[in-house]
């Protein structure tokens, strides 16, 4: 069934209103600040319009217009005034490519008819400009940090920007984490030009950023504490640290503790050290890495159990009325050989934001109920006692009686007759991202991400009496998720078009997917004609060889899907989204998670009743349900739906899944069943492509190996042989059917094919940073071993370095020398089968070492990706060649809706050389995919791209 629009009418659209309805943000001076376009329901349709625009009411006639009537009309034009919302990004520290995910997360869900929303980027060095919002879904603040200077409105200094805000927004929203967000700098530069802001003030935001600062006030207000030692500059004391040791019971020489920057964020710098002279060296490295020169030195809280909470303010004007919403737990977890003898167990920069299995999150906690209510109560009271506003994510600890923990006196807060609780850091910027923990905690109660950041801005404006009218009542009503009409949307409802979205897997890229399927179902969930469910493809019960394209079609039929709620999707990893369903359906842990919601909400619900811009929760508590994949498809075909493929690699990507939904003839996303195949398999790749080469594609040769020969022949031999047959000194070694993220490694000698051969055998899941002979970041492996592996030859593409910091002798911040001439760039293709067009290509710029990290290619804030490349490497000429070329490969694979080709690229001829085909690429929030729509004339936004992919499915035949 096609939905209500197709994908010609939905580019015609784009291109119309790209013309005609676009406007220019009060902060930007020409055009390439636009505001940007969003979808506004009009009569169960969609046209696009600039979220700048107000709401016009219509006035009434002059036979029935009194003065009474006038007076309220006027009211209510007031009340719905356009919200003019300043989002503020990057600054100085580490964390700033995080701070561009929080603020792409933001505009996603705050856009609408009553906000007007402008961008703003502070570079390393606190340069200020005003950028588009189309730079913020950017992968990281280097992909435009080089050409700021000639494509953003730049200020000559923060003065000047700060009069630039007060005249060009009403409310700022920073989301800087880390320095100059934190720590009370961006805070104290808008209190000095008296522009409202979210958060908290800036004195309060240096006490309670700076850890020893707060670890003091802490105390002194009754709260327990981690003991802590203080190391200042080049003032690390010897004496005085083992004393401290001595103090707290820790051996002198392998006492483990942690330490830490006092006033940079939550997870940068955060090492761990054993011993007095360890611990010195380490706070030596964090002072001489410049992330700080104040360093703390804690105790390891071995055996305790960590934890976060968001704290929501719902009180009103200056009277705080703080609520902690469901806590979560954090449990680091260790699997095979390397994570057993890693020393840094602790939750760290990388934990945190990649999704992994070594971390497990559980919301609410596995803790006693009143454990959880003491955790509650304690967050609240911190957050009133040190004069926190709007909203702050507190960390902290729970230590079971068993553990002991030297303390000043018993009569601490915190103290339970199970164990204690202690609070350990202050995050007066929450992370924003799509599964960050606000959302968790937020969906938890019945808060859509829309919903929260409203009420955290909405809140806000009642501190400040010029935005009164805006508090006082909202024309913006949250929309009901779709996840809270799972039951119904398993009935024909002829009004709205059923998508179901599946996502995860059993591949090494299920991780991935889930990113790739969470973002696909929150930006579909912007169209008011669609009922969008997630839902998740479980793994096999035991993992078999590699992928499981090979097992029997019942076998495959009988895979597990589960249809899930709004709350169960915010997972960092499919194992973690499958024990949720699995919590959810027991029923004394979801009686208990029941009771404790209910509980908040009724805390909620005192303070937000009296606020008329609160219409309600918009998120159901529902359990999720469980199907065979069979049974799914079939539903699919009752209710008339869609399938929006996000599952990478297995059954997602060789056609397995496109022949089952083809055989109920249910439409999907994506090539069909022989180009999948095709594509899957890296050789047959090579082989249809083969017959191009004098017209301007070529291809890699190749060379396949069972794992089980590798294994066991003689290194040496095997390596003669490649490097022989190949005809190279350096090769490449990939999975033959996996996806293009994992085991992807640069071998240049036998040692280094005998250390990737044993990672295999001993079935790692990932080799560790600089274990081969040339210098490379963390290899993530394939999860299981895949059974054949491919060998290339190593192209050598010439290093290019991106710089805000350094210039070349030009005063470029980009330097390529550009002696090979082939560089690596990766394209999406969009269309029909036949007629499918090129994206713009993006280059790919390696940070570390000459294999793309998992990193750099799916996590929003690591990576670079020059898009559209710069003339300066690869001429409009060459361009346009490579255009063709790649539009050639894909239409010569019968490619269509959408994939992704990997190449390299002559940047003299535009002559492509290809590396591989991605049927079902990576479609998270920072994939070069959006960097490419918004390259487009006109620029496709997310919600706008993935709409065109899913009319394209809606309309193909099968």
């Amino acid at each position: 069934m096609a939905s209500s629009i197709t994908y010609a009418s939905n580019l015609a659209l784009l291109r119309k209103n790209h013309h005609n309805d676009a406007v220019v943000s009060a902060s930007s001076p020409n055009a390439f600040f636009a505001a940007p376009l969003n979808f506004v329901r009009l009569s169960n349709n969609y046209r696009i319009r600039s979220c700048s625009r107000s709401v016009g009411v219509p006035r009434a006639s002059p036979e029935v217009v009194d003065d009474r009537i006038e007076e309220k009309e006027e009211q209510a034009v007031e009340k719905r005034r356009v919200l003019r919302i300043g989002i503020v990004c990057g600054g100085p520290s580490a964390e700033r490519g995080i701070s561009l995910n929080s603020a792409r997360s933001v505009l996603d869900n705050i856009q609408g008819e009553d906000f007007h929303v402008s961008c703003y980027y502070l570079d390393y060095n606190l340069n200020a400009y005003a950028i588009s919002s189309a730079q913020v879904y950017s992968n990281t603040p280097a992909d435009f940090d080089f050409k700021l200077e000639s494509l953003a409105q730049g200020f000559q200094s923060l003065s000047e920007f700060a009069e630039h805000l007060t005249t060009s927004v009403d409310i700022v929203f920073p989301v800087i984490h880390g320095r100059y967000g934190e720590d009370g700098g961006i805070q104290e530069l808008l209190e000095e030009y008296n522009i409202p802001f979210v958060g908290t003030g800036s004195n309060e935001c240096r006490q309670a950023f700076d850890k020893y600062d707060a670890s003091l006030e802490l105390c002194k207000q009754g709260f327990i504490t981690v003991p802590n030692f203080l190391v200042q500059g080049n003032e690390g004391n010897i004496s005085e640290l083992s004393k401290w040791f001595s103090r707290n019971q820790l051996d002198p020489y392998s006492g483990k503790v942690v330490v830490k920057p006092a006033r940079a964020g939550s997870s940068i710098g955060v090492k761990v050290a054993y011993g007095v002279l360890d611990s010195l060296t380490k706070a030596d490295e964090i002072i001489s890495e410049g992330i700080d020169d104040k360093v703390l030195i804690e105790i390891f809280l071995e055996g305790g159990s960590e934890f976060t909470a968001i704290v929501l303010d719902v009180g009103s004007g200056l009277d705080s009325h703080p609520v902690v919403l469901l806590p979560t737990e954090v449990k680091l977890q260790f699997h095979g050989s390397v994570d057993i003898t890693e020393k840094d167990a602790i939750f760290n920069y990388r934990r945190k934001y990649l999704p992994t299995q070594q971390v497990a999150y559980h919301t609410p906690p596995r803790f006693p109920i009143d454990v959880i209510e003491t955790i509650r109560e304690g967050a609240s009271l911190l957050f009133q006692r040190l004069g926190l506003r709007d909203f702050a994510r507190i960390d902290g600890w729970f230590l079971p009686n068993s553990v002991h923990m030297s303390s000043s006196s018993e009569s601490k807060f915190g103290r339970t007759e199970l164990g204690s609780i202690i609070f350990s850091d202050i995050n007066l910027i929450s992370g924003m991202e799509q599964t960050s923990f606000l959302f968790q905690q937020s969906s938890k109660v019945g808060f859509s991400h829309s919903n929260i950041l409203r009420t955290i801005i909405y809140r806000a404006c009642l501190r400040f009496p010029n935005l009164a009218s805006f508090s006082s009542g909202s024309s913006h009503l949250p929309r009901r998720s779709k996840s809270a009409q799972i039951s119904e949307a398993f009935s024909i409802n002829e009004r709205t078009h059923k998508v179901f979205v599946i996502f995860g897997g059993d591949t090494s890229e299920r991780q991935v997917s889930l990113m790739s399927g969470t973002n696909v179902w929150l930006n579909l969930q912007a169209f008011d004609d669609l009922e969008v469910t997630p839902c998740l493809l479980a793994p096999t019960s035991e993992f078999v060889s590699g992928v499981d394209s090979n097992d029997k079609e019942s076998d495959v039929s009988s895979r597990t899907v589960w249809s899930l709620p709004y709350s169960l999707v915010l997972r960092h990893t499919t194992e973690e989204v499958i024990a949720a369903c699995m919590e959810a359906i027991e029923p004394a842990r979801a009686a208990m998670t029941s009771q404790l919601r209910n509980k908040v909400i009724d805390n909620l619900m005192e303070g937000l009743t009296n606020h008329s811009w609160f219409t309600g929760f918009d998120i159901a508590d529902e359990p999720p349900r469980r199907f065979s994949l069979e049974q799914w498809i079939k539903l699919a075909k009752e209710v008339q739906a869609t399938v929006f493929i996000a599952v990478h690699g297995g059954i997602g990507e060789d056609g397995t899944l496109q022949s089952l939904l083809e055989a109920e003839r249910v439409p999907y996303t994506g090539p069909g069943v022989i180009s999948s195949k095709t594509c899957m398999e890296k050789v047959a790749t090579s082989v249809a492509l083969n017959h191009l080469a004098t017209l301007g594609v070529l291809t890699i040769n190749k060379d396949v190996w069972r794992k089980e020969d590798l294994i066991k022949m003689p290194i040496l031999g095997i390596w003669h042989d490649l490097t022989s047959k190949l005809q190279c000194e350096t090769l490449c070694i990939k999975p033959a059917r996996d996806g293009c993220s994992t085991g992807v490694a640069r071998l240049c000698c036998a040692k280094d094919l005998e250390v990737y051969v044993k990672a295999l055998d001993d079935c790692l899941l990932r080799i560790p940073s600089n274990s081969l002979s040339k210098a490379h970041g963390m290899i993530e492996m394939p999860n299981p071993p895949p059974d054949q592996l491919i060998f290339e030859p190593f192209i050598e593409t010439d290093e290019i370095i991106v710089s805000s910091k350094s210039m070349n002798e030009h005063g470029h911040h980009l330097m390529w020398k550009g002696r090979s001439r082939w560089v690596e760039i990766t394209v999406g293709v969009i269309g029909k089968r036949g007629s499918m067009h090129s994206l713009s290509p993006s280059i790919t710029v390696k940070e570390t070492g000459d294999i793309l990290s998992l990193e750099e290619k799916f996590q929003g804030g690591t990576g670079i990706n020059l898009t559209p490349p710069p003339l300066s490497i690869i001429s409009k000429e060459a361009l346009e060649r490579c255009k063709e070329y790649i539009e050639l490969i894909a239409n010569t694979l019968q490619l269509e809706g959408f994939s992704r080709i990997d190449a390299f690229v002559n940047v003299d001829s535009g002559e492509v050389l290809i590396i591989e085909v991605n049927t079902v690429p990576g479609m998270t929030p920072s994939t070069v995919l959006i960097h490419q729509a918004l390259s487009e004339q006109p620029p496709m936004y997310p919600h706008q791209f993935f709409r065109m992919l899913l009319d394209l499915a809606s309309e193909r035949s099968t």
